[in-house]
Order: C-alpha cells, then sequence, then structure tokens
C-alpha cells in the first residue's frame, strides 16, 4: 500500500508519464490516447480528493523528494490551500478532456490529435506541479512546464490568427518567466535557500534589503503577467478567445488561477503578511489593481461581439475580484478570494464549454447571431443561463457566496469604496451577459427558419450540464468548499 504522502508526488507525475507515453500510443492507435489522457486526469482527481481528505484530518503533508530533507532536499508541500487548488485543477482537468473527443476530432487536424493530448497533459502535470511545491525553483520550473504547451495549443489549430495569438502571448509569457526567476535568484544570492519554509525564516532580518525589495517586485510583476491582472493583460484577450474552446477553458478556469496562486504563497508564505500589508504594502497595490481590473475588464467585455472573445474580458475583471480580496488582507476577504478562484473556475469553464458546443454545432461567434439558441441547444442555453448568474453573482449561486465574502472584507478593512467596486462590477457583467441571455432566449432568427433541437454530442454536453449543477450546488452548500478555504485563509494570515 502507497503511503498518503507519495501522492504528493503521484497527482503531478501521473499525467506527466501520460504525456511522456502519449507520443508511442499515438503511433499505436490515436484514438487510444483520449482514453489515457481521461483516465490519467481522473486517477489525478481521486488522489487529490485523498489528499485534501487527509489535510483536513491530520495537517500539511511534507513529501521529501528522493528521501533528501529540505532545505537541501526538494519538498513538496500539501497543506489546505494546496489541496485546495490540487481538487480544482483536477475537476476541471478531468471536464475539459471528457469535453475534447469530439471537439477535437471536428475541429483539429487528424495529425494534431496526438500532439494536443501530449501538450494538454504536461500543461495539466505543470499545474498540479505549480501548487505543491515547496521550493521556489521549482515553483519556476512548472511555471515553464505549463506555459510552453499553452502557448502551442493556442496555436494548434494551424491558422494565421492563432499564430499571432500564441506568439503575444509566447513573448509576455517569455518576459514574465524571465521575472519570476530573476527574482528567484536575487532571494537565492541573500539567503542562500530556496525552500519556502527555510526562506520564510531567513527572509525578515533582510526586509530592509533593496534586494529583497527588487525580488519581490520581479516575481509579482511575473506572475502577474501570467495571471493577466490589469494592465498586464493584453496577451489574454487574443489567446483565450482563439484557442480551441477545451484549451480556453483551461486557460482561463486554470492557468491564470495558478498565477494567482503563486502570488498568495510569495506574499503570505514566503514572505510574512505583516511584510506586504505594512512595511511594503504591496497588497494594497494589488487590491487597487483588481478594483481597476473589475472595472475596465467588464466595460471591455461590454464592447465586444464575438462570445469567446467577451468571456475572456470577463476572466480580466474576475482576476481582479481575486486580487482585490487577496489585497485586503483581512480574513473575509482572504476567504472571498480563495474562493472566487473556485466558484470562477466553475462558471467559466461551464460558459467557454457551451460557447465551444455552439460554435461546434453552428460555427457562430457573433453572439447577434445567436437568436433562437435557446429553443435548438435548450440544455446547452440553460447551463449558459445558470453559469452566466453565478458570474454575476445572483443568489443561490456560487458566485454569490464569494462576492458576500469579498464584500464582507472590504467592510472589515474599511474600504467601503470596494463594495462599491464590487458591486458596480457585478451590475456590468449583468449586463453583458443578460445581452447574451436576452438574445439567446427571446430574439428569433432573422430569416424566421423553423428551429430544429440539435444539441451538442453527449461528451461536450456532460460536461456542461455537471459545471453547471455544480454553480447552484455549490451556492447552497457553500459550506463545503468553505471548510477547506476558511482554514487556508487563517493559516495565511496567521491567525
Amino acid at each position: 500500500m502507497i503511503g498518503i504522502e507519495h501522492y504528493s508526488i503521484l497527482v503531478v507525475m501521473i499525467p506527466l508519464t501520460a504525456a511522456y507515453l502519449m507520443p508511442v500510443i499515438g503511433l499505436w492507435q490515436r484514438d487510444f490516447c483520449y482514453h489515457v489522457a481521461v483516465v490519467s486526469t481522473f486517477i489525478a482527481f481521486c488522489l487529490s480528493l485523498a489528499l485534501i481528505k487527509h489535510v483536513m484530518s491530520y495537517g500539511t503533508i511534507s513529501y521529501h523528494v528522493g528521501g533528501w530533507a529540505p532545505p537541501w532536499g526538494i519538498e513538496l508541500v500539501v497543506d489546505y490551500l494546496s489541496a485546495f487548488m490540487c481538487i480544482t485543477i483536477s475537476a476541471i482537468s478531468l471536464l475539459a478532456v471528457v469535453y475534447s473527443k469530439n471537439y477535437a476530432e471536428k475541429e483539429l487536424p487528424k495529425g494534431k490529435i496526438t500532439l494536443y493530448y501530449t501538450l494538454l497533459m504536461i500543461m495539466i502535470g505543470g499545474m498540479l506541479g505549480v501548487v505543491v511545491t515547496g521550493d521556489m525553483f521549482n515553483l519556476f520550473v512548472f511555471t515553464e512546464i505549463l506555459s510552453i504547451p499553452a502557448y502551442a495549443l493556442v496555436a494548434i489549430a494551424g491558422k494565421k490568427e492563432t499564430y499571432i495569438a500564441s506568439f503575444r502571448y509566447f513573448l509576455l509569457g517569455a518576459i514574465g518567466t524571465s521575472f519570476i526567476l530573476l527574482g528567484t535568484a536575487y532571494l537565492y544570492i541573500i539567503t542562500g535557500t530556496l525552500n519556502m519554509a527555510d526562506l520564510s525564516m531567513r527572509l525578515p532580518e533582510w526586509y530592509g534589503s533593496f534586494v529583497v525589495f527588487a525580488a519581490l517586485a520581479f516575481l509579482i510583476v511575473g506572475f502577474a503577467i501570467k495571471t493577466a491582472l490589469f494592465p498586464l493583460h493584453i496577451w489574454l484577450p487574443d489567446a483565450h478567445s482563439i484557442a480551441p474552446s477545451p484549451v480556453s477553458v483551461l486557460l482561463s478556469a486554470l492557468v491564470i488561477k495558478v498565477g494567482a496562486y503563486a502570488i498568495i504563497r510569495i506574499l503570505f508564505t514566503v514572505f510574512q503578511p505583516e511584510f506586504v500589508l505594512d512595511v511594503l504594502p504591496i497588497a494594497s497595490a494589488l487590491m487597487w489593481l483588481g478594483a481597476m481590473a473589475v472595472l475596465f475588464g467588464s466595460l471591455f467585455a461590454i464592447s465586444q461581439i464575438d462570445i469567446k472573445r467577451m468571456l475572456a474580458y470577463s476572466s480580466v475583471a474576475h482576476i481582479g475580484l481575486i486580487m482585490l480580496g487577496i489585497g485586503l488582507g483581512t480574513e473575509a476577504g482572504m476567504t472571498g478570494g480563495i474562493l472566487h478562484i473556485f466558484n470562477h473556475a466553475l462558471a467559466k469553464a461551464c460558459l467557454f464549454f457551451c460557447a465551444g458546443a455552439i460554435i461546434y454545432k453552428t460555427h457562430l461567434r457573433n453572439m447577434n447571431d445567436m437568436a433562437g439558441m435557446g429553443d435548438r441547444m435548450p440544455v446547452t442555453s440553460a447551463a449558459l443561463f445558470l453559469s452566466a448568474s453565478s458570474m454575476i453573482g445572483l443568489p443561490p449561486t456560487a458566485g454569490f457566496i464569494s462576492k458576500i465574502y469579498l464584500c464582507l472584507g472590504a467592510l472589515n478593512a474599511g474600504a467601503g469604496i470596494l463594495i462599491l467596486v464590487i458591486l458596480a462590477g457585478s451590475l456590468l457583467t449583468a449586463i453583458f451577459y443578460f445581452r447574451l441571455i436576452n438574445i439567446v432566449y427571446f430574439e428569433k432568427p432573422k430569416d424566421g427558419s423553423r428551429i430544429e433541437r440539435d444539441e451538442a454530442p453527449l461528451s461536450m454536453l456532460i460536461p456542461i450540464v455537471v459545471l453547471a449543477v455544480a454553480c447552484i450546488f455549490f451556492g447552497v452548500f457553500a459550506g463545503i468548499p468553505l471548510e477547506v478555504v476558511d482554514e487556508a485563509s487563517k493559516l495565511l494570515l496567521g491567525i
């Protein structure tokens, strides 16, 4: 029987091993790649469930790779936040892989199916690696592991616009990872260690050093690019809207959240809360940038007519909400920010799946052409409505709960103006989502043609329904994720 501590490395290695085997499997039987991808992500999900159960019962898991004790050896750490992120990543990734079967066969060149699943598994393994590592250098390494396949997956369809979007994403991503590497190097120069726990003990005596200030600045800017925090978001709209829809889901629901996770981990684990909240108020700067992102991201989304581009700009706004909550520095604010990582992942994944299903069946991307879609694709349209309601924050959806906590966090911090920002963001979000809902349900096709029901294949419909139901379930039973998120927030803030 494998000890539970080994699950922390297996959850990373299983998707990466599947990626390693995928080219060989593709040569033997290309269609089998899909099944390998589903099985490997399902195993990663089961391992994540076991990890979170163990953390809730017995506390943090520390795994020493190769038996070398930290700080000399590489350490994997699974605490409440890591386990919560593992569940989020593995669950959404599993649904994205299931969704890919029919979509990839129709939308991608036949010769790239194997490559698609290979890159998908590398990216999933890289994301899981980021959230379980307890080492700064491996945080950089896993960030690169997930980023390189992400660049390639944006361009995998082989069209001119995909190459342009991928190249822009690559250029800005390379700048971001360069900053991350520089910041990591500066921390090592001044402390002689890369282990996060060891860094947190050694750094306080150097808090007055300009080298530490530079390291923190490089790390935050680097990961802000990765998470597309306004105004460093310019790569996101093209990349997320042009990529294949399952890839759009992973990019918008997960990849940018992994960047947000890294920012949380650096600010409140590597550094101490007092330093980033009071001595060098970098958290406050992120809070105000988040507030700007909520407003500007929503305004940009209102002006879009391409459904996937509108969803992409909406992600800019919701990353702003996450950063706003983290920057508040209050328990309620931190809880709201972390919970919104999960709630936004559910809703945005569902919305991109719905958009992909509509494009798959009708080849329509312009929202003004989607009149009558409520009759033609009733299940997809219902899921679109439920997930959009969660994005707006309507009760009893999951998005309502995280926005309530964000408002409570702003109230506790004495920042009433941020409550107005959150409410304004919700109002703007309602404008562009209800515009789409109105077209889908209440407008008829201009040509007056008879509408026949024509839903997407079952492999695409199942993930859509699961996520739509989850948006309601985790709104009504919000205590399930909150049990983990509350503990994560207390540990990060040292409460």
